[in-house]
């Protein structure tokens, strides 16, 4: 049923004036989820280093997570913050979590300001990196993006390099990734 739901929205979007840019023709990759996913090991910090970019994130540089494992729903509550094009400090709260319908890896964005969205982990080792997938399609377009996630800012290339391969092995097409940038402006306040 959320799955509809979803659908439905990005129908309505795409039936709208125009066709948003993260719209693209095409069917959502069928990516393979991490294995005995542990919540309570994935909790804590987390620093998007490469990402699909994301019209739902107000947000270009600095973005990072904090990731507040939660028992009471089985889930996390989530900040994530930047900075914004405009050099503005901002700041979002939501909740991620799994759902009985799929595997605890792949679990659903509940963000005030954001339609829900799957949230699928295709691969961490909990300590340095997470290779993280979400798309929502129709029959002919796809909302699809992707996030490198590594638990430092700097020296995230393995990071970078491991979920490369893991994207492509899974048919994400991992040209589309732009970096993010870190920089010793940054301020990490989520």
């Amino acid at each position: 049923m959320l799955k509809a739901l979803v659908a439905a929205a990005l129908v309505a979007l795409v039936a709208a004036d125009g066709i948003p840019d993260f719209v693209a023709p095409g069917n959502c990759a069928k990516v393979a989820n991490q294995d005995n996913f542990d919540l309570r090991r994935y909790a804590g910090r987390w620093y998007q280093v490469q990402i699909i970019d994301n019209a739902y994130q107000p947000y270009t540089r600095c973005i990072h997570s904090n990731y507040d494992y939660s028992d009471s729903f089985n889930g996390f509550r989530v900040t994530t913050a930047g900075f914004s094009p405009n050099n503005e400090y901002l700041r979002l709260q939501g909740k991620i979590y799994p759902t009985k319908d799929f595997p605890p890896a792949h679990m659903l964005i509940d963000f005030p300001t954001v339609f829900a969205a799957p949230y699928e982990v295709i691969e961490t080792d909990y300590d340095s990196y997470a290779c993280v997938y979400s798309c929502i399609d129709t029959d002919k377009y796809k909302s699809e993006f992707g996030f490198v996630f590594s638990r430092t800012p700097q020296n995230s290339a393995s990071a970078i390099s491991r979920c490369a391969s893991v994207f492509r092995r899974n048919g994400v097409d991992f040209s589309l990734f732009n970096p993010v940038p870190h920089t010793s402006e940054c301020v990490y306040r989520a």
